[in-house]
């Protein structure tokens, strides 16, 4: 398992692309996406937000994103509210905060934002701001992970491989680090590569045919 401590800050980053802050696309000049968010335009809300956090046709500021997903997230809006609380988990834009950013996440979480599930199971898994539980880690890597959350299915996939939070099982360490595999996560390979010698052919063969067939699913509800 990668150092979960070192890895937290570029997880958080990560976290960004799922929760939709790396997605912005201002088509609208910044003073008219001022005047719509303004106005309670929640699109325009959210380009502006992303604006802010990029710094694409504006200067980076993080405070000022904050307060535009604020806004979105006491809407209601489940992607501001996974953003808002990964800022207040990182004092982006604001002081850290871990009471706000477990708020903001376990709401997100229960309306099954697979990012905000992925950020809790990180948390619970190295003890930040919470107690460390691997068996809650794991419960929530696997929503995210039955959602499409690529990160989650492959970190899931190493917790069944060596046991922590769940029993160990290499079928399904297999399953779902082939799953994340396929999907382009460029460490499962390698963990897949680890755990083959001590599975048997049968093993293998049945994790196989069950990650085809998730992939087949998945493709479907992608088109």
């Amino acid at each position: 398992m990668r150092s979960a401590r070192a890895g937290l800050t570029l997880f958080i980053a990560a976290l960004a692309l799922v929760a939709g802050i790396a997605t912005a696309q201002t088509n609208l000049p910044l003073n008219d996406l001022k005047l719509r968010a303004d106005a309670g335009d929640n699109s325009a809300t959210r380009q502006l937000a992303e604006a802010y956090y990029l710094g694409k046709d504006v200067e980076q500021n993080f405070k000022v994103a904050a307060q535009w997903y604020e806004k979105l997230a006491k809407q209601g809006d489940v992607r501001a509210q996974t953003s808002l609380g990964l800022m207040y988990a990182r004092g982006y834009g604001v002081a850290k905060n871990m009471p706000l950013a477990l708020k903001w996440l376990n709401l997100a979480a229960i309306q099954r934002d697979p990012g905000a599930q992925y950020s809790l199971s990180t948390l619970y898994f190295v003890g930040d701001g919470i107690p460390q539980n691997f068996a809650e880690s794991a419960r929530l890597r696997k929503e995210a992970a039955v959602r499409g959350h690529v990160q989650a299915q492959a970190d899931l996939g190493r917790m069944y491989s060596e046991g922590k939070g769940v029993d160990r099982d290499l079928r399904q360490a297999y399953y779902w680090l082939a799953v994340a595999g396929q999907q382009g996560d460029d460490t499962a390979p390698e963990d897949l590569k680890r755990i083959t010698p001590a599975m048997s052919s049968e093993q293998i063969k049945e994790a196989e045919t069950q990650a085809r067939e998730w992939m087949a699913k998945a493709k479907k509800v992608w088109k």
